[in-house]
């Protein structure tokens, strides 16, 4: 068990490495290598924090490129049914998969990408009417990006709120087994 006089020590370093982190800026996002940017309605200004890029890049080029740009100390990398980017995005949205890059208590990043050759929603002899082209060329897929970002208030409030809710748990534990004798 930890003592009284211990506790408070561990409690100050530990909030000092989490608010450290939660202070930190999140990563800007750059542009994805070797690709160009859609201005298409829908991908610019008509929705917040939302941007989208044509691309010959693969599914792993494009995640390994993010993952490597969209660092942090803790980085969740989450795969979610392509379903999920209709409500993500727009609900007229195309996906073939989209990942997410998750800063806990900061920000996520979502990752949706169509790729008009393994459109799974049509069938193989009918997706070359799908065919991806913009300005004049054409393109294996189209990646759309959406950060979810959090206020640095909304941070603090969520990490103190699970804190406590951590020193509780432990406290109640730690009861319950000195009452059992252990």
């Amino acid at each position: 068990m930890i003592s009284k006089k211990i506790f408070p020590i561990i409690l100050v370093i530990i909030n000092a490495v989490f608010l450290t982190y939660l202070l930190i800026p999140t990563p800007t996002l750059k542009p994805l290598i070797g690709s160009i940017k859609s201005q298409e309605p829908g991908d610019t200004v008509q929705m917040k924090n939302v941007s989208a890029y044509y691309t010959n890049l693969s599914r792993t080029e494009v995640i390994n490129f993010y993952k490597s740009s969209y660092v942090g100390p803790i980085l969740i990398h989450l795969n979610h049914p392509p379903e999920l980017s209709k409500t993500i995005f727009r609900d007229t949205m195309q996906s073939y998969y989209l990942e997410e890059f998750s800063l806990p208590f900061k920000e996520s990043l979502y990752i949706n990408g169509y790729e008009w050759e393994n459109d799974v929603f049509t069938n193989p002899e009918k997706r070359i009417k799908n065919k991806l082209s913009y300005e004049g060329k054409e393109f294996r897929s189209k990646i759309t990006l959406k950060i979810i970002p959090t206020s640095l208030p909304v941070r603090l409030f969520a990490f103190f709120i699970t804190e406590i809710a951590l020193i509780t748990v432990f406290f109640i534990y730690q009861k319950f087994f000195k009452n059992r004798g252990h």
